[in-house]
């Protein structure tokens, strides 16, 4: 037969919610038609899961799949953080099965080239199956309502395009309990099959732990026995490489899963950034977008992202964030900071990329003629004081008991004598050189003095490796930024006042000598 545009009399797509089904390609066994798309959405009883299995599939080829496709989505069609993979050419794709009772199969087809397309079945598996995806969700038989008695459900999450170690996390857990879990239990392994090792065993009223595979499988036993149940457990898990990160160098990068792409749905991911003691974490945004607030409340109901003062999530809030916003930096209170990065079901968008620097705690006080600086030893207990200066590395911090201190006229370390807003102050730069051989990695501060009101301040003008920076420094505090380096442009000479005070001072010197010369000759 010789393909068509796809007239009105076939029949492409629509929902299939008996338990069980094959659809193939509008034609199959016949050449598909030109131009055409075709969406099937599989919906079976809610607790259970999709298993779907192709018998035939050709399409046309085309390395990237940009022709003639098809598309299997983990839930509701069209949107990107559920695709579980987009297929085309002769080799079929494998078998699945969805993290939910949703599963969505789109077929598309261009103007050129049409082979015989695909045939495909599917049925309901309420218990156990083979997960591929990033993320998903797993509950046990017919819960929240009791799970059946003699029941074995096997789920082996892995081996999709992630590759990286999955982390499993039980928002609720309640089955029979007993000593040794011997009668109904949760088994967890660190592998595809049993005999990988075990990682787990668990049962009665308590939610197990977070578990984090060590390989990119990990496999979940259900087993129930003769009597007495519960109403089991619901589970969400995830590709942890991206997902689940410690960072304790005093500066670092970091982004969504999958980003600048579409971040995965039914994620909880969390960055914890640990510091020395006395540092404070300050976080730039370089890039942020979520799905967006919620119509009806005006909040951040769906995926967000959170900060939280301190290690965990009872920490104070810093932060709630969502949709396309350009923020300001955030600066912890403590030495250590949470992100925490929650997606829903369905919406995904480009997720987010950050920096941070851990910004050194210090002492910033002047008077009319001298700078004070003091920072405590063990924020910086690895470096020698020479390496702490003001302007020049002659003007090297002492170490005055806890504190390395500067103290030091406003003549002198490089200071100069600026304008700002009107005002006259004092200007210097503080260097803290981290630098280790080759590497150099110098952090610098702006210290400012206004010497009339006796008011210091301290800003950080330039933090970690400026060429990964550079783009987060220009967004920070810009408002401030751009009036202050106006000023500075403005006013680059000394004070004025300054000048001809020192002029005055040399000219009546040079008259004085003048005047003791001539009474000697006289």
């Amino acid at each position: 037969s010789h393909p068509l545009l796809c007239p009105p009399g076939i029949k492409c797509g629509g929902v299939l919610s008996a338990p069980s089904g094959n659809f193939s390609s509008p034609n199959f066994p016949g050449l598909y038609p030109y131009e055409t798309e075709c969406t099937w959405l599989i919906v079976v009883a809610e607790g259970s899961s999709v298993l779907l299995s192709f018998s035939h599939f050709e399409l046309e080829y085309h390395d990237t799949c940009a022709y003639d496709y098809l598309q299997v989505y983990n839930g509701a069609a069209r949107d990107r953080g559920n695709l579980l993979g987009t297929f085309c050419g002769h080799s079929p794709p494998p078998p699945f099965s969805s993290a939910w009772h949703v599963m969505a199969v789109v077929f598309r087809s261009d103007r050129h080239v049409a082979k015989h397309g695909f045939a495909a079945a599917y049925r309901k598996d309420a218990c156990g199956g083979q997960l591929t995806g990033l993320s998903g969700e797993i509950t046990s038989p017919r819960y929240p309502e009791s799970y059946p008695n003699d029941a074995e459900c096997r789920w082996s999450i892995g081996g999709g395009s992630g590759g990286g170690p999955l982390t499993l996390v039980f928002a609720d857990f309640q089955m029979e309990g007993g000593q040794g879990c011997g009668f109904d239990y949760v088994a967890l392994f660190d592998g595809p099959t049993i005999s990988a090792p075990h990682l787990g065993r668990y049962c009665g009223s308590k939610r197990p732990p977070r578990t984090i595979s060590s390989t990119p499988h990990l496999l979940i036993v259900f087993k129930s026995d003769f009597n007495i149940g519960g109403r089991g457990f619901k589970a969400h898990f995830y590709s942890a490489g991206e997902c689940q990160e410690v960072f304790t160098t005093i500066k670092g990068n970091f982004s969504s899963p999958q980003y600048p792409n579409f971040y995965p749905n039914n994620l909880k991911c969390q960055w914890s950034i640990q510091l020395p003691p006395g540092y404070r974490v300050k976080v730039f945004f370089l890039d942020l977008e979520l799905e967006g607030r919620s119509s009806l409340t005006g909040g951040c109901d769906y995926d967000h992202l959170s900060a939280f003062d301190g290690g965990t999530e009872n920490g104070s809030l810093l932060g709630r964030w969502c949709g396309r916003e350009s923020l300001a930096p955030v600066t912890s209170r403590s030495n250590r900071l949470l992100l925490v990065l929650h997606t829903d079901r369905n919406t995904a968008k480009r997720g987010f990329s950050i920096s941070y620097v851990g910004v050194v705690p210090m002492n910033v006080s002047c008077t009319r003629t001298d700078f004070h600086i003091q920072i405590p030893v063990q924020s910086l207990a690895q470096l020698e004081r020479n390496r702490i200066y003001l302007g020049t590395p002659s003007c090297a911090a002492q170490v005055v008991g806890r504190n390395f201190k500067i103290h030091t006229r406003f003549d002198t370390c490089g200071t100069e004598s600026q304008r700002r807003n009107n005002t006259s102050v004092i200007v210097s730069t503080l260097y803290i050189d981290f630098s280790v051989g080759d590497q150099e990695d110098i952090h610098q501060y702006e210290v400012q003095c206004e010497p009339k009101r006796k008011e210091a301040s301290v800003t950080l003008i330039a933090g970690p490796d400026p060429s990964r920076l550079s783009q987060a420094e220009n967004l920070v505090d810009a408002q401030q930024w751009e009036g202050e380096a106006m000023d500075a442009r403005e006013v680059k000479s000394q004070d004025t006042s300054d000048i001809v005070f020192i002029s005055i001072c040399i000219l009546a010197g040079l008259l004085m000598v003048i005047a003791v010369v001539g009474l000697v000759l006289l």
